[in-house]
């Protein structure tokens, strides 16, 4: 007999009677949590305050003129609230997290010990730079390993996560094209299989982007993109590895038509993970790529942050990188606030943010590489392009995986819903992983296939970790393949079920209304 972890067998049936309403919601240790809103009232606070002597009010008129609404909790309710909000969450201490083009991988706990570190935890940036030496070390030591590990001439430490960094590069590009009086210069070249943010950040550069189109394999059109490259082209913003998870075997050749064209090419460095110990991409002739270090380099991934993107640079761009910047000066360290008249960030494009980056990342990363070392680093992509690989082949028979005979992948594997039953999507394999316990893969993208699915395993999973998600994305894939009903209701055990996402997209609710008594809502 079969049992799944919400405890539903075969013989129960379908969606309606594995998931009859019990008294308080519950389903087992799947707890039922009501908004903070519903179960404190505004009419107490969770702590008695003994009354206070009235004071003139020093606030020139601008008080509060109404109640403020919030709940008033006990310690226990607050706590208890948010730590089963917490269990809703799905987290890469949970289990294997596939996001394709996300790099979710476990964070090695020696890099939270390490930017735990009194020093580091509690460094302030307006401290003086005599007190805060060893940060300006790690800053330049870390700096010194990404440009070793790309080939590259210089790094920008301040940009803040992946988008920002390709605003750096784009900016630093668009600052060279004027220095050398070719304004002028204001198309991008954005390729089908490019990050998504990629025309985005040239459009808001202000730049006008066009499409270079994709060969039947996946890989950027050499010849279409020649045949493009003029006079009013900046440069082109590529992604290697593609996201179609494909290594761009024609980079060398690209890079070196758009700099006879008089162009530069930024690299989106989000999937370095896929080729870092290995390829510097430097020696394929990128000007600016930016590095996600909360992907790379294994820090803390998700939340909307904290996230880091260090920019590296050519020769070419160097003098027009961002402030600031850190500089060793014969035993001690100085932060460059300011352009050098000499050939060091001499025509710098100005800041990227106030401050110079995102301390704790620069600790955990520097604590990855370090511990990781050449052949560790070596060995991390080689494994996570074997572990994706393992994804491919294992369920190319019942997915259909569109560039699947272009040979290996790179560290992810990216399939269509082409062959399911009629009426199933993407959606409904992804609703199913759900009830198998996974987070869902990357959906819908990248763009040139329909209804893609985009898995991404990393390094970090275990051949074990890998069958059993293996295993539950055939079974899903099998029902939809089936036209199994069923999954069109999926999720069937989560805290929540399926929403009707257009309507949700269209008339989100956004705000908590307190209900109206039953004869007033009645009038």
């Amino acid at each position: 007999m079969t049992i799944n972890q919400s405890g539903w067998r075969p013989e129960m049936g379908g969606g309606d009677e594995a998931t009859q309403a019990t008294f308080t919601g519950n389903r087992a240790l799947m707890l039922e949590e009501p908004l903070l809103f519903e179960i404190g009232s505004a009419d107490v606070t969770g702590v008695d305050f003994d009354e206070s002597p009235q004071a003139p009010s020093r606030l020139g008129g601008m008080e509060r003129k109404d109640p403020i609404g919030l709940p008033g909790l006990s310690e226990p309710e607050a706590v208890r609230h948010y730590t089963r909000l917490s269990r809703q969450n799905y987290a890469i201490d949970l289990g294997l997290f596939p996001l394709g083009s996300c790099t979710m991988k476990h964070n090695p706990r020696l890099n939270e010990r390490m930017a735990r570190l009194p020093g580091f935890a509690d460094v302030h940036p307006l401290q003086p730079v005599d007190t805060v030496q060893g940060a300006l070390e790690v800053i330049h030591q870390l700096a010194h390993w990404l440009v070793t590990l790309t080939g590259m001439d210089s790094v920008a430490m301040s940009p803040k996560a992946g988008a920002h960094g390709e605003l750096c590069g784009i900016l630093a590009i668009r600052a060279a094209l004027e220095a050398k009086g070719e304004g002028h210069r204001k198309v991008i070249l954005v390729p089908e299989s490019a990050h998504g943010t990629n025309p985005a950040t040239a459009a808001f550069a202000g730049f006008k982007v066009e499409d270079i189109p994709a060969t039947a394999e996946g890989r950027v059109d050499l010849e279409a993109l020649k045949a493009r490259l003029g006079p009013d082209v900046a440069g082109v913003m590529i992604t290697n590895p593609n996201t179609c998870g494909l290594f761009e075997r024609d980079m060398r050749a690209i890079s070196d038509a758009v700099h006879d064209a008089g162009g530069y090419v930024y690299c989106d460095g989000a999937n370095f993970n896929a080729i870092v110990g290995r390829v510097r991409p430097g020696d394929l002739g990128v000007d600016a790529m930016h590095i996600n270090l909360h992907k790379t380099f294994s820090t803390p991934h998700g939340g909307g942050g904290p996230g880091s993107g260090p920019v590296v640079f050519s020769a070419a761009l160097t003098p027009f990188a961002p402030l600031p910047f850190v500089e060793k000066q014969g035993d001690r360290f100085a932060l460059i606030e300011e352009e050098t008249a000499g050939e060091h960030h001499a025509g710098s494009f100005g800041r990227m943010v106030a401050f110079h980056g995102q301390m704790g990342m620069f600790t955990r990363a520097l604590s990855y590489i370090l511990s990781h070392g050449a052949d560790g680093l070596y060995q991390v992509s080689g494994d996570a392009v074997l572990n994706a690989n393992y994804v491919l082949r294992q369920l190319e028979d019942v997915l259909d995986a569109p560039f699947g005979g272009s040979g290996p992948c790179m560290h992810e594997a990216l399939f269509s819903d082409a062959g399911l039953a009629e009426g199933f999507t993407t959606l409904d394999v992804a609703k199913g992983l759900i009830d198998e316990g996974y987070h869902p893969m990357t959906m819908y993208f990248p763009l040139v296939v329909h209804g893609a699915m985009l898995i991404e395993p990393t390094e970090t999973e275990s051949k074990a970790a890998l069958d059993q998600f293996i295993g539950a994305l055939r079974s899903v894939a099998e029902r939809a393949k089936a036209g199994d009903q069923a999954l069109k209701g999926a999720p069937h055990f989560a805290p929540r079920r399926r929403l009707d996402e257009t309507q949700a997209a269209r008339k989100p609710v956004l705000r908590w209304k307190a209900p109206q008594p039953a004869a007033q809502a009645a009038e």
